[in-house]
C-alpha cells in the first residue's frame, strides 16, 4: 500500500509530464546542450510561454522526461522568469507555473512548491518568486522580475538560468546574460518579433555565433489549430502585423525578398520519381556557414523541389564533402565564382578541393545561360516560380525556412546575413539546365528504350484497321 501511495504522490507532483512538445518546441529545447543563447521567435498564440514554461518547470524539479534530449541539471538552480511588468510576470509566467486563472492548470503541482515568497510591491496576485523541490533533495529558487525595475535591479545575482517572455530592452538582455557567467548557465528567451529587427533580434538573425541558436514557430507549427482556425486567425490580423503575429518574422514590410506564405511553398515528403533529374548547388564559407541544397525538377510540370538542405560553420571542405557525398556521387554539384579562389597552403582552388574529396563538381562556376550571374535575375526567377506554384521545399527543412523567412532588403540592397542556403537554392535554380539523372535512372531508361514491344495474339493490332473495309 506504501509503494502504491508513494507512485500516486510522484505521479501528482509530475502534473507538467503529460507535455508533449510541437516539432519546434522540441528543437529549441534540444538546442539548450549546446547553445547558451536561445530565442524562440514565433507568432501569437502558438505555444511559445507553454514552452519557455514547461522548459523552467523541468530545471526547477530536475524531473527531466524520458523523451528529454536538452540540457540537465542534477543539482537545485537559482533562475529568473522575466517579463515586461509586474502584473505581466504574474499573469503570463506565474500563472503558466502554478495556476491563478480557472482555464489554466499549473505546471507545477503543489506538492512541488516548498514556499512562495510574496510581492512587496503590493501588486495584485504578483508573487516575487518560489522554492521548488529538486529530485537531487535540494531546493531551487525561482526569482520573477520584470523590464520595469530597470537595469540596476537586475545587477549583483549569480544566475544558472533567466527567461526573458517577451523581448527585452537590448541593456537589459545583456545583464540578464552577465548574471549568468560565473554559474556558466544560460538564457532563453520567447517573444513574438513585434519591433522588428531590433537590437536583440539582429544578435540572434545577422550574428552567428557558436553559442547562440534561433529557432522560430509559426502558426502552421501549432498543431492545435485547425486550417481553417488557422486561416482565421491569420485574417484577424492587421496587413503589418501579419507576419510577425502568424509565422514570428520580423516586421519588415516591403523589405521581405520573399513576401510569400510558407505554407503555400511548403510540400509533405514524398518518393520522388526517378525520372525527375537532380542538381545540388554549394554556397562556400567558413565565419558563415557553408550552406548546400539538392533539387529535384519536375520537367513537365516545370517545377522545383528543394529536398534536402546542409548548414555548417567553420569546418573543412574534407568533412563537408563527406557529408555531402551521402547524397549521391553522381550528382552535379553547382557553384559560385568564389569557387576560383585559391587555397594558400595547397594552391587548389575551393572547387577543386572539393572535387578531390569526391564531389560531382561542374567544370565552371555556374552562370545563367547568357553568362550573367545576376543576384537580382535569380531573386526574381526564385519568386515567380514561389507565385506561380512552381517551387516547393519538404517540410522539415527547418534551416531553410528560417533563413527564408528573414531574408530581406535594408535601404533597397541585399542584407548579407543567414543567407546562405538562399545564395546555394539560388544557384541551383541558375544551372538548373544541368541537373541530372542518377546512373540508376538512367539505367532504367535504357532498358525501357530498348526492350521490343510484344505484339498482340495472332499478330492483330487494335490500333490498326483496314483502310479499305
Amino acid at each position: 500500500m506504501l509503494d502504491l501511495l508513494n507512485q500516486r504522490e510522484a505521479r501528482d507532483q509530475l502534473s507538467f509530464a503529460g507535455y508533449g512538445p510541437y516539432s519546434a518546441q522540441k528543437r529549441f529545447h534540444e538546442a539548450g546542450k549546446r547553445y547558451r543563447e536561445r530565442l524562440l521567435m514565433a507568432g501569437n498564440q502558438v505555444g511559445k510561454t507553454t514552452c519557455g514554461a514547461h522548459e523552467l518547470a523541468l530545471h526547477l524539479t530536475g524531473r527531466y522526461p524520458k523523451w528529454w534530449r536538452g540540457r540537465r541539471f542534477d543539482r537545485a538552480i537559482h533562475a529568473w522568469a522575466a517579463g515586461v511588468s509586474a502584473e505581466a510576470t504574474a499573469t503570463a509566467l506565474q500563472s503558466y507555473l502554478i495556476g491563478g486563472t480557472p482555464t489554466r492548470e499549473p505546471i507545477l503541482s503543489p506538492q512541488l512548491i516548498v514556499r512562495v515568497i510574496k510581492n512587496a510591491n503590493g501588486v495584485k496576485g504578483a508573487l516575487d518568486g518560489l522554492v521548488v523541490k529538486h529530485s537531487s533533495g535540494q531546493q531551487s529558487l525561482l526569482t520573477f522580475k520584470s523590464y520595469a525595475q530597470g537595469r540596476e535591479s537586475w545587477q549583483g545575482a549569480s544566475l544558472d538560468l533567466v527567461w526573458f517572455d517577451e523581448e527585452p530592452p537590448f541593456e537589459l538582455y545583456m545583464e540578464g546574460l552577465s548574471r549568468t557567467n560565473a554559474a556558466g548557465g544560460f538564457v532563453y528567451l520567447t517573444f513574438t518579433p513585434l519591433q522588428g529587427f531590433s537590437e536583440v533580434v539582429e544578435r540572434f538573425v545577422k550574428h552567428e555565433h557558436a553559442d547562440r541558436k534561433l529557432v522560430q514557430m509559426g502558426l502552421a507549427d501549432a498543431k492545435h489549430f485547425s486550417k481553417k482556425q488557422r486561416r482565421q486567425i491569420l485574417d484577424s490580423y492587421p496587413s503589418w502585423e501579419r507576419e510577425a503575429r502568424a509565422h514570428g518574422i520580423p516586421s519588415v514590410g516591403s523589405g521581405r525578398i520573399f513576401p510569400v506564405d510558407p505554407d503555400s511553398i511548403t510540400t509533405a515528403p514524398f518518393a520522388v520519381p526517378d525520372h525527375w533529374p537532380r542538381i545540388a548547388a554549394l554556397d562556400f564559407g567558413w565565419d558563415h556557414p557553408t550552406a548546400a541544397v539538392e533539387l529535384a525538377w519536375d520537367r513537365d510540370a516545370d517545377c522545383v523541389y528543394v529536398l534536402r538542405s546542409y548548414r555548417q560553420r567553420q569546418e573543412t571542405p574534407m568533412v563537408h564533402a563527406a557529408i555531402l557525398r551521402t547524397w549521391g556521387a553522381w550528382l552535379p554539384w553547382a557553384w559560385p565564382h568564389d569557387g576560383l579562389q585559391h587555397e594558400k597552403g595547397s594552391g587548389a582552388t575551393l572547387a577543386e578541393q572539393y572535387k578531390s574529396h569526391g564531389l560531382a563538381m561542374m567544370e565552371r562556376n555556374v552562370t545563367f545561360e547568357d553568362g550573367s550571374t545576376s543576384v537580382e535575375a535569380g531573386l526574381i526567377h526564385m519568386l515567380e516560380r514561389m507565385q506561380s506554384g512552381r517551387f516547393k521545399v519538404l517540410a522539415g527543412l527547418n534551416d531553410w525556412f528560417e533563413e527564408f523567412k528573414l531574408y530581406h532588403r535594408k535601404n533597397g540592397k541585399v542584407v548579407k546575413s543567414k543567407d546562405d542556403l538562399m545564395a546555394a537554392t539560388r544557384y541551383a535554380i541558375m544551372g538548373l539546365r544541368f541537373a541530372a539523372l542518377s546512373p540508376d535512372a538512367v539505367r532504367l531508361t535504357v532498358r525501357q528504350l530498348n526492350q521490343p514491344k510484344a505484339e498482340p495474339d495472332g499478330g492483330y493490332d487494335p490500333f490498326t484497321w483496314n483502310q479499305g473495309g
